[in-house]
């Protein structure tokens, strides 16, 4: 490291895991633990607690590159810098931000810059439900926020028709509340209405729901930006368990007879 670098301080991109604080990797806890301060969407900085030292800088949500720039501004300044995402700082969250605002600012290249891994939201959901993505799959988000809703469809389109098991992050909000449903009538031109499908809210904390469905049956009416749905392939079954449990199950080998 350079006497340079040394004297920026440093940015962590954070992964917080789905919610619960068992759930918080070790390498996560660590990095929270040496930062200075904390910067993140709201709902995220809320979630690390309050002690000692720590500056925190919560902003709303759709101001992804400007809170990186201010991460970086931050350790420029010699500050520890913890930037948080929710479940993976890489998966449709503040890992591509960071890394677009050093691109594009070369006097950022004097930060010491590292990503720390989080439990994703799929992986806590699936393990919830049994083992929904055994077999290869696809993780799309629904925003079209950031892309266009043509593409949305294009790529939903090619997943399903290569036989994909779906997860899909970022199903509907306030400002798109019919994009589930638009994507589940696309989906449902090209599969079984028999998939199976699962909705997966809030996994790991107080309000957690899980409803299990098919595709055919399937209400968008029943999804928020909380919830996770995955949508199976053509050889996802549900698999009876005790106590009237069902378990979603992608088997590992493709077309094996059953």
């Amino acid at each position: 490291m350079t006497a340079a670098a040394a004297a920026a301080g440093s940015l962590a991109v954070v992964g917080l895991g789905p919610g619960p604080a068992g759930w918080l990797l070790p390498e996560a806890e660590a990095a929270l633990a040496l930062a200075t301060d904390l910067v993140g969407y709201i709902p995220y900085v809320a979630r690390v607690p309050e002690r000692a030292g720590l500056a925190r800088h919560a902003s709303d949500n759709r101001v992804e590159i400007d809170r990186a720039r201010h991460a970086f501004a931050l350790a420029l300044d010699g500050r520890h810098v913890a930037v948080v995402s929710g479940g993976d700082p890489g998966v449709f969250a503040m890992a591509a931000a960071v890394i677009e605002a050093l691109d594009a600012e070369p006097a950022f290249r004097a930060v010491p810059l590292r990503i720390v891994p989080g439990l994703s939201a799929m992986m806590a959901a699936a393990a919830r439900l049994g083992a929904p993505l055994g077999h290869d799959f696809c993780a799309i988000s629904l925003s079209d926020n950031l892309k266009p809703w043509d593409v949305v469809l294009r790529r939903l389109g090619t997943a399903a028709e290569g036989d994909f098991v779906l997860a899909l992050y970022n199903p509907a909000s306030k400002a798109r509340p019919t994009r589930l449903g638009d994507a589940f009538a696309h989906l449902r031109s090209l599969k079984r209405g028999a998939t199976p499908v699962a909705f997966a809210r809030a996994v790991g904390r107080p309000d957690e729901r899980l409803h299990l469905t098919t595709l055919g049956d399937a209400d968008p009416a029943l999804v928020d930006m909380a919830t996770l749905v995955i949508v199976g392939s053509s050889e996802t079954r549900w698999v009876e368990g005790g106590a009237g449990r069902r378990w979603m199950l992608s088997p590992r080998s493709y077309g094996a007879p059953r």
